[in-house]
């Protein structure tokens, strides 16, 4: 049976964690790139937690796509800071 569970990815073991991406820290923030691979560009998405306080998280995706991963990582620190001096402690209402 467990070899029937390998073939078809039914082991639990299989499931590995996803990777962090680069981080960043701003105005009392920590901005985490996660750009994900759509066919052969990144789609921007990211993660925003509070350093101090209740580390509540927002998570932001775009529709931008970037060709290449080391630019779409700068775009999501773009963003990210964008976000912060927009919004600040409002992103998490």
């Amino acid at each position: 049976m467990s070899f029937l569970k390998r073939l078809f990815g039914l082991s639990s073991s299989s499931a590995a964690p996803s990777p962090q991406g680069p981080k960043q820290e701003y105005s009392g923030y920590e901005i985490e790139a996660t750009p994900t691979k759509v066919g052969h560009e990144f789609q921007i998405q990211g993660i925003i937690r509070e350093l101090e306080g209740e580390k509540r998280e927002h998570h932001f995706i775009r529709a931008d796509k970037i060709a290449g991963h080391d630019e779409a990582i700068e775009f999501i620190f773009r963003k990210g800071k964008q976000i912060i001096d927009q919004m600040g402690p409002r992103m998490f209402s």
